[in-house]
């Protein structure tokens, strides 16, 4: 037998680490994963530390694409060159709503004093989505720090007829949190106050602009875990998460939001404050009426407050990472990993190797496996350590065995956990390196899913840079992004509604996680019958009659 182990191996691994390996027998092959599995389990003080990272440290895994996110207010991190969106989209009129006047202002600053932004260089970066592809002209902001604050606001607009959009952390990824036109700007940045944990059900109250980030260490000294992990979490705001049913690399072991969120408190477009703050895991009298704000991206109502249940912190964390010749050995992974793994799965992410080529290139991150047409992060999260150890080992030994891997490695502390977790987390930073992104967030059948990719890939030769495919596999989310010299309509044509139509005949979703924003609203009718379209804008007519809550997203009415 002969062993190379590969030069760019992280430092200090011991643990199945870069292993590229000519067996004379598959005994052999055996042989050396079980005495290097020997070696892991004497490291056991190491792999302690690995919950601190993923689980309990979170703030030191930092992607500086969302370093702006946490002063967006200010005109250094947005362009002004970005084109208004109006401009952009000549076609679209703006609705019947009134203009603010002086006197609008001044009801606002008598209401929240020194709380009405005004400034233009102030108000840029609200104007602006992180893509800096849409750009309102809002001329004011507002920050309640209540609930009856946000309700007097919303009944004056509503009389007055002058649209709002509510915004939080301002790091959507489909135009949904920014002004189109002139609307005004209702933030909540100031309602960040936590206002209950209960350390026995594990339920979570809070006002919608806390931090997720913010909570996630709050819970944690109680043991406990938020259900959601998302790249923006240092920014992102809990209200605008249950408002778009934001997904993330958690939902394959704690579900969507749907299921997490027990209650929500949210005004109506008319004022009125309607309290489903419930905190009861079972409360089955009558229609649920918090789904109906969950993932309603803010068109229904205003959500100020939420209830959700948080799970118990995982003791033990571990991450793998695996390359893989075809899509169908990743395929074959899962199911694997599904059936071995089982309850201390908690992430199964994919990428391939045009993602690898651009975190390499352009951020200097490190291959951990070597090249290899796909790559699988597998992390597992359990309450006992030796035991969910067995069990991602035993998996590495079938994988490793069968084929279905070609190599792999495994983090043996926080340092080889983080940079394993970067090379999935920074695809998105490294694409803003590549030209200009246009980027899709789809769901599709296993069978379907990496198809497209290389269907588009072919579509887009001479036009685009590049075409990648990655996301959260496991849970059938793919994030499929196209590079390209410049936003132009000639690339846009070449990809929309094409990609949609492929998505809907194979009854996949245009959204997964995003939302439909702005951007995406007029292609609902890919995901949606007509009936069901058509209730969804009776429902918009019954809650917001006059139409003023974030007006332009979502569906037409």
């Amino acid at each position: 037998m002969q062993s190379m182990f590969c030069n760019r191996c992280l430092r200090h691994r011991t643990c199945v680490s870069q292993v590229r390996v000519m067996y004379s027998s598959q005994s052999q092959k055996v042989q050396l994963m079980s005495r290097l599995r020997t070696q892991a389990t004497n490291t056991s003080n190491v792999r302690t530390q690995l919950l601190s990272l993923r689980m309990g440290c979170q703030q030191r895994r930092t992607n500086p694409i969302f370093l702006r996110f946490s002063s967006s207010s200010s005109s250094s991190s947005v362009s002004s060159k970005v084109r208004l969106t109006a401009e952009m989209y000549p076609g679209l009129k703006r609705g019947p709503y009134a203009v603010l006047s002086d006197a609008d202002a001044t009801f606002f600053e008598d209401l929240l004093p020194g709380r009405v932004i005004t400034c233009p260089s102030e108000l840029l970066g609200h104007n602006t989505d992180w893509m800096n592809i849409c750009r309102g002209s809002s001329q004011i902001m507002l920050k309640p720090k209540t609930t009856d604050e946000v309700s007097k606001i919303l009944a004056y607009c509503n009389e007055r007829r002058l649209a709002v959009v509510p915004q939080g952390g301002n790091t959507g990824l489909v135009g949904g949190s920014v002004p189109v036109f002139d609307e005004v700007i209702l933030s909540t940045a100031l309602m960040n106050n936590i206002i209950s944990l209960d350390k026995n059900s594990g339920v979570l109250v809070c006002q919608a602009g806390c931090i997720l980030e913010t909570l996630d260490n709050y819970v944690a000294e109680k043991d406990l875990i938020m259900p959601l992990d998302l790249g923006a979490k240092g920014s992102c705001h809990i209200g605008g998460n249950v408002a778009t049913n934001a997904g993330g690399i958690r939902l394959l072991k704690y579900g969507s939001l749907h299921g997490s969120v027990l209650g929500v408190e949210a005004v109506l477009a008319d004022g009125r404050v309607i309290d489903c703050l419930s905190s009861l895991r079972k409360d089955n009298t009558g229609y649920d009426m918090k789904q109906l704000f969950i993932g309603a991206e803010g068109t229904l109502g205003m959500i100020t407050a939420v209830s959700i249940l948080c799970p118990q912190r995982p003791k033990s964390v571990n991450v793998a990472f695996l390359g893989c010749s075809s899509f169908n050995q990743v395929l074959e992974t899962l199911k694997k990993t599904k059936t071995l793994l089982g309850e201390v799965l908690s992430a199964y992410e994919f990428l391939d190797h045009e993602c690898m080529h651009l975190v390499t290139k352009y951020l200097g991150l490190t291959n951990p496996v070597g090249d290899y047409p796909f790559y699988v992060l597998i992390e597992t999260s359990g309450s006992n350590e030796s035991h969910d150890q067995e069990k991602l080992n035993h998996l590495l030994d079938v994988v490793m065995t069968d084929g279905s891997v070609e190599n792999g490695t495994v983090a043996m502390d926080t340092t080889q956990m983080q940079s394993l977790w970067a090379v999935r987390e920074r695809i998105a930073e490294a694409l803003q390196h590549d030209g200009a992104v246009y980027k899709y967030d789809i769901s599709l059948p296993m069978d379907a899913y990496y198809k497209i990719v290389e269907d588009m890939r072919e579509r887009m030769k001479g036009v685009a840079i590049r075409v990648v495919g990655y996301g959260h596999v496991g849970d059938g989310n793919l994030h499929l992004n196209v590079t390209a010299p410049e936003l132009s309509i000639k690339v846009l044509d070449l990809i929309e509604p094409y990609l949609f139509e492929v998505t809907e005949k194979n009854r996949g979703s245009i959204s997964a996680e995003h939302g439909l924003g702005f951007k995406k609203k007029n292609f609902i009718g890919y995901s949606k019958k007509p009936e069901v379209v058509s209730l969804m804008k009776d429902l918009k007519k019954i809650f917001d009659p006059n139409g003023i809550l974030n007006p332009y997203k979502t569906i037409t009415v």
